[in-house]
């Protein structure tokens, strides 16, 4: 049997008490620096921050939590986590979140319902939550929402504009505006629509948006392709629009299909090998935009013209505007609204090299 020489059993858990001792300074003043107050001489900070490090001691958020009366914990609500949009947003969350000093404990949702939106609500409000980011990208859980008594304050992304709680979005209409604007700039008569899912309030912003160019431009508008944001729904709908290609060129089908915008980059995906498969040209017969800016857009074959969306920026303004209530301790009132521009990324797939 082996025996550790000198071993006395487990070591103890430095105490905040073993830090002031060996920085020489008194416990309130490490309380001052793990506090971050101001009123602390900068040696002295380093004294205890390098007497921390040295120690290796890790301050107990349970008692500092009976002691403060904060947690500094935020929840975040998030259904279909697996989409680039949704994960993406919650990634921006949690960075930002930590930037401003908060942990984040997230829950994610099947689907969104009345009932699961209360039970994720009473779940983070159990861990001692002080405030929750709720992202809501289509109607049902819009509807789920209103419905609820908020027990504290409440932020929501991309939740549309229809309830009385804080949002934070980016601008999706303007984003396809600005695709659909740029295809027609480069010559097509039309631009067809591959669409998101009907119930996605994101879905519903961006057809919108295509729609109103077309109709200030007086161009036809095409009946959109229904798609669900998977790359086979866009492989589905792609075929589907090769087949009117070929429509138009034998003198059948109205109107040509010679430029597509798509609702986000994984259809894109899936339209870009209908077309090729077909022997169609991409963008010398049909153009092609999606939507995102996803990691991979610059490596579709031909790399694809899509709208950014800046998710870090919607991360750190759904963060600031929620710590911003909790700071003032407002849980309800005012229905702030705070809206990120974005930006469009021109790649081969909708200009001819």
């Amino acid at each position: 049997m082996s025996q550790t020489v000198g071993s006395t059993g487990p070591r103890r858990a430095p105490t905040m008490a073993d830090v002031a001792q060996l920085a020489g300074v008194s416990h309130q003043t490490v309380s001052r620096v793990l506090s971050n107050h101001p009123n602390v001489r900068e040696s002295t900070r380093a004294d205890v921050l390098r007497a921390i490090g040295q120690l290796g001691y890790r301050r107990n958020s349970s008692a500092r939590a009976l002691v403060t009366r904060r947690t500094l914990t935020l929840g975040v609500v998030a259904c279909n986590p697996t989409l680039f949009g949704p994960s993406s947003t919650l990634f921006g969350l949690e960075e930002a979140a930590r930037d401003e000093g908060y942990m984040v404990s997230a829950v994610t949702l099947r689907r969104y319902s009345a009932a699961a939106l209360r039970e994720a609500i009473d779940h983070l409000s159990d861990w001692g939550v002080e405030g929750i980011v709720v992202i809501v990208p289509h109607r049902e859980a819009v509807t789920a929402l209103a419905e609820l008594r908020l027990p504290f304050p409440v932020v929501t992304v991309e939740g549309g504009h229809s309830l009385p709680i804080p949002v934070v979005s980016v601008d999706q209409w303007l984003g396809a505006r600005m695709a659909t604007s740029h295809l027609l700039a480069a010559g097509h008569r039309t631009v067809w629509h591959v669409a998101g899912p009907p119930s996605w309030l994101e879905a519903e912003e961006r057809a919108k948006g295509w729609r109103s160019v077309l109709e200030e431009a007086g161009a036809v508008v095409p009946p959109p392709i229904q798609g669900d944001w998977t790359p086979l729904s866009g492989y589905r709908a792609g075929q589907e629009l090769a087949g009117r290609v070929t429509a138009g060129a034998a003198g059948r089908g109205s109107p040509e299909v010679t430029a597509v915008f798509v609702a986000n980059d994984q259809m894109a995906l899936g339209v870009l090998r209908a077309l090729r498969e077909a022997g169609l040209s991409v963008p010398g017969q049909v153009a092609i935009a999606g939507f995102d800016d996803i990691p991979e857009a610059e490596f579709f074959t031909p790399p694809l013209t899509t709208v950014r969306q800046d998710f870090a920026a919607l991360g750190k303004a759904s963060i600031r505007l929620l710590v911003s209530r909790l700071e003032s301790g407002t849980t309800q009132g005012d229905a702030e609204r705070v809206v990120i521009e974005p930006r469009l990324i021109v790649r081969r797939s909708s200009t001819p090299s």
